[in-house]
């Protein structure tokens, strides 16, 4: 195995889908002293309404359906993404459901901490790790990589 090293200050990714964006405008706003300590990137409009509630820089990219999941996927392929917060509605199927289960099957692949309710996304922010470095495990792919067809 081999390791990525996270440095106190994180990279959070933040997706919210419509009828979540509420629940995680609210938690937010409760854990902005924490937020505040760290970069943010958001898709589209959950974006924007952080930006708008917190009073917060965040690094916006495309609306979920246009792309953002699959932008976020990337991020975290290129380990530029430390931690996820994706809030996604487990009641309503979404038209870009391919690209949330993709981004979630990354966000495992490259081992990166992920909550998806509020009382995870809890624990996560409020853990010491989140302050402080983290020595994050990952799998060595490379036979993977260097499979013959």
């Amino acid at each position: 195995m081999t390791q990525k090293q996270l440095n106190a200050n994180k990279t959070i990714a933040l997706v919210a889908h419509d009828h979540r964006k509420d629940d995680l405008i609210k938690w937010a706003i409760t854990n902005k002293e924490e937020l505040s300590q760290h970069n943010l990137v958001a898709t589209g409009t959950t974006g924007r309404l952080l930006e708008e509630n917190l009073g917060l820089p965040v690094k916006k990219l495309l609306s979920g359906p246009l792309g953002g999941d699959q932008q976020i996927g990337a991020l975290i392929a290129q380990s530029e993404i430390d931690v996820l917060i994706f809030f996604w509605d487990p009641m309503e199927a979404q038209p870009h459901d391919p690209d949330v289960k993709a981004l979630l099957r990354v966000g495992i692949v490259w081992n990166i901490p992920m909550a998806c309710d509020v009382a995870t996304a809890d624990f996560l922010i409020s853990s010491p790790y989140m302050k402080g470095t983290y020595t994050a495990a990952l799998t060595d792919y490379d036979e993977y990589k260097n499979r013959k067809l």
